[in-house]
């Protein structure tokens, strides 16, 4: 399922960038290697060894689960899907206008704003988390290759929701309002990806601590593994606790880029208010300055 959606989307998207290039537009290249770059996790996740194992295994699911929820996201966030498709459509004829119009009108419905608030992913990130797993749902989905495979899609999708918002790539109801409605600086993006990730680190300290299995469906690994289940549960653990540190540079490294970007279109255009009014300010100030110094000197 999962090797058939990464291949989906991969084609997806170069058909839309075969739009824009067709018509004379640009896309910019680490747009696309970004989107290739999350569509090859998936592969690499889901149509290899590590989808066989991560059967058997705790700690290969937890591989697969990490990278899916908190790796392949930003990737395919930092490939602006909605923006490509906004532009491969924003020419044609009416049926693609109308299209692009229901778009944006999804994009920025109540729903949406609802679902992509940061309390609302936050909270989604981290319950999908702790339900998953402390709950008899993580073995009901195990029992099968489709639960198994229905499992890896959701977390996958509150990933992308999640980071979708923090990265503010392409449009999105939260694009110019932060926690409390404030402006999502990159200071506040930053601390909305920093919150859940203490909850995220407790969870594979829980898994690292318990002296029994967490959940039953791999209370007993295969024979031929060599593992207990205690020990592959640790190093379950293990990996949950420290997954997060790259995720988490790599927004940050993102973030900054944008921060810098910001500052210097900010410049730019008072440059060139500048260079058509003058600076304003600063002559207000000089003629209140003026002003001071003519009154002073009536008054001596």
């Amino acid at each position: 399922m999962l090797p058939v959606l990464g291949l989906a989307l991969a084609v997806c998207y170069v058909a839309g960038v075969l739009v824009l290039v067709r018509r004379g537009d640009r896309w910019p290249v680490i747009r696309t290697t970004c989107w290739m770059l999350g569509v090859f996790t998936i592969e690499l996740m889901t149509a290899t060894g590590f989808d066989g194992y991560g059967m058997e295994l705790f700690s290969i699911h937890m591989i697969q689960h990490m990278t899916l929820s908190m790796v392949t996201p930003i990737l395919l966030a930092l490939g602006a899907p909605i923006t490509l498709l906004l532009r491969a459509l924003s020419s044609g004829g009416r049926v693609r206008r109308r299209l692009r119009a229901l778009l944006l009108r999804v994009v920025h419905s109540a729903p949406v704003a609802f679902i992509a608030n940061p309390v609302v992913t936050g909270l989604l990130f981290l319950f999908s988390l702790y339900v998953m797993y402390f709950t008899p749902l993580f073995d009901v989905l195990m029992s099968s290759m489709w639960g198994h495979n229905l499992m890896l899609i959701h977390f996958m999708l509150i990933g992308m929701l999640y980071f979708w918002g923090i990265l503010g790539v392409d449009p999105n109801p939260r694009r110019g309002s932060g926690l409390m409605g404030r402006a999502a600086s990159p200071v506040a993006r930053i601390a909305e990806m920093a919150l859940p990730i203490p909850f995220h680190a407790f969870f594979g300290v829980v898994l690292m601590m318990a002296s029994t299995a967490v959940v039953t469906y791999y209370a007993v690994p295969m024979p031929f593994l060599h593992v207990t289940a205690l020990s592959d549960q640790q190093t379950a653990g293990g990996i949950a606790w420290g997954f997060t540190e790259l995720p988490t540079l790599l927004v940050l490294l993102v973030l900054f880029l944008q921060w810098q970007r910001g500052e210097a279109r900010h410049t730019a255009a008072v440059d060139r208010r500048v260079e058509r009014f003058g600076d304003i300010e600063l002559d207000a100030y000089n003629a209140r300055l003026q002003e001071l110094a003519t009154r002073d000197g009536r008054l001596g």
